[in-house]
């Protein structure tokens, strides 16, 4: 039986990583031990419930797939999870191993965790007869609530529209609320946040969270079953409709036109509407301009890149959450390096936390961290220095680079002088000091201030936005 678990977890394994990158697979796969097959049941231990919740979030139809094709359509799989430490709770080790049978659940009876065969967890709102009110799955995720959805500069007025729609869902100005932004900045996050504050206010509502892809998928089985009416007759008794992604109707004319005659008897009967896409209605392409111009009755708001202070303050959050003891400066120097976008500042910290659990050590160090975010992370500061970027700056802006390092306190000569300053801290490894004494010999606190002044202009004035990434593209190219 000792030999069967291991072949069969191998022939698991095989699949697995046809599906993965060699560094995914890796960090999340090769710590995990088969530990008994019965019957159609695979235990498998893993080292830490931070491994169990980021394997069920990431990686849980990867193993589906997986143990259906070795073992069957009736596969379970059990997790024994090593009991570890949590801040500022001790777990004694005599409590060993344990069995969680679904996230943020307790292990009653250790009973194991079964793999559905269904692999569509969207409510086919085929089968439900009629047009009355019934009770439906919302498809919200409890987790992304406005709790967890940490407010700063780049997403404060996104976040508080979204807190007025769910104080009186429908009968507000805000209808539709239309989000936008580029991937990774929290639009998904912020659309169930709503739903789930919906349905907190509103328990009778009918709240509905769909992403455009699954409701273009209904759409056509739909078409095809002849039960197109139905499907339009479905949607419209949702009382608050959650479409995600709405950029992906693109060219689907007949998908486009359905959801016009939905959207349509939505707001004329006051149910609320919440859309997000990667760009505002103004920039789609290929969808009617009846529909965009839909879009744009109620309010539309960015969520812009992450800042330095609220890439750190969700470092902090996660960290917490997890009960890892991370320190300050080790988190500044994450929130720093990870800037692209939320997902990847969060997929860097489950990495960083991944490698410390497998090296056995609680311990996160600034090298650790250097380490690992060097394999991340792709590398575009190692080659430009500070005084590349000083003499890409006055290059710019005509001037002369020492000019940029003098005292000369000229309007232009202080806006090239800050963007120098922010770029170097945006571009490179150096601290805050070592920035100011290269740029004419300024303290931290200086630069700091510059670098804020930056970040604001760019965030109201596109003028000043542009120019700064213009420059970018020089640095870069």
């Amino acid at each position: 039986m000792q030999r069967d678990v291991y072949n069969v977890w191998q022939q698991c394994l095989d699949i697995i990583k046809s599906s993965l990158s060699p560094e995914s697979f890796r960090n999340w796969f090769t710590p995990i031990e088969p530990v008994r097959l019965q019957k159609n049941k695979l235990t498998i231990r893993v080292p830490s419930p931070f491994y169990y919740e980021y394997l069920e979030e990431n990686y849980i139809e990867v193993l589906r797939r997986a143990l259906r094709h070795v073992i069957g359509p009736d596969a379970k799989l059990e997790y024994e999870i090593v009991a570890v430490k949590k801040k500022n709770k001790p777990t004694s080790s005599t409590q060993g191993l344990y069995v969680l049978p679904g996230k943020n659940t307790p292990p009653p009876e250790n009973k194991p965790q079964t793999i559905p065969v269904q692999t569509d967890q969207i409510t086919n709102p085929l089968v439900l007869p009629g047009i009355k009110k019934q009770k439906i799955n919302s498809n919200l995720k409890p987790e992304y609530n406005f709790e967890s959805f940490i407010e700063g500069d780049c997403n404060r007025p996104a976040r508080n529209a979204g807190l007025q729609v769910a104080t009186k869902p429908g009968v507000h100005v805000f209808n539709p609320l239309m989000v936008f932004g580029p991937v990774g900045t929290g639009k998904t996050h912020l659309a169930h946040a709503i739903g789930i504050e919906i349905k907190k206010n509103y328990p009778d509502l009918t709240v509905l969270y769909i992403p455009a892809n699954k409701f273009e998928d209904q759409f056509i089985t739909a078409v095809k079953n002849n039960n197109k009416q139905k499907f339009i007759e479905f949607y419209q008794m949702v009382d608050v409709l959650i479409l995600d992604d709405v950029h992906e109707f693109e060219g689907k004319e007949k998908t486009q036109m359905t959801f016009f005659h939905i959207f349509n008897s939505l707001h004329q009967r006051n149910k609320q509407l919440i859309l997000t896409g990667d760009r505002p209605p103004v920039e789609m392409k290929g969808i009617q301009d009846r529909l965009l111009s839909r879009f744009k009755w109620g309010l539309t708001v960015e969520l812009k890149k992450p800042d330095f202070e609220t890439r750190l303050k969700i470092l902090k959050y996660k960290a917490y959450q997890e009960g890892i003891d991370i320190s300050e400066k080790v988190l500044q120097y994450i929130a720093e390096k990870a800037d692209t976008n939320i997902r990847e500042l969060e997929g860097v910290l489950y990495s960083i936390i991944a490698y410390s659990t497998l090296n056995g050590t609680n311990k996160i160090t600034l090298d650790l961290v250097r380490s690992v975010m060097k394999q991340l992370i792709k590398e575009n500061k190692k080659n430009i220095s500070i005084d590349y970027i000083v003499n890409t700056v006055a290059q710019y802006f005509d001037l002369e680079p020492k000019v940029i390092k003098s005292k000369a306190r000229s309007r232009e000569i202080v806006a090239a002088r800050q963007i120098a300053m922010y770029l170097s801290r945006e571009y490179t490894d150096a601290s805050l000091s070592k920035i100011g004494a290269e740029i004419g010999g300024r303290d931290h606190s200086t630069v700091l201030y510059a670098c804020r002044t930056v970040q604001n202009l760019m965030e109201t004035d596109k003028n000043f936005r542009q120019r700064v990434e213009d420059i970018i593209r020089h640095l870069k190219y």
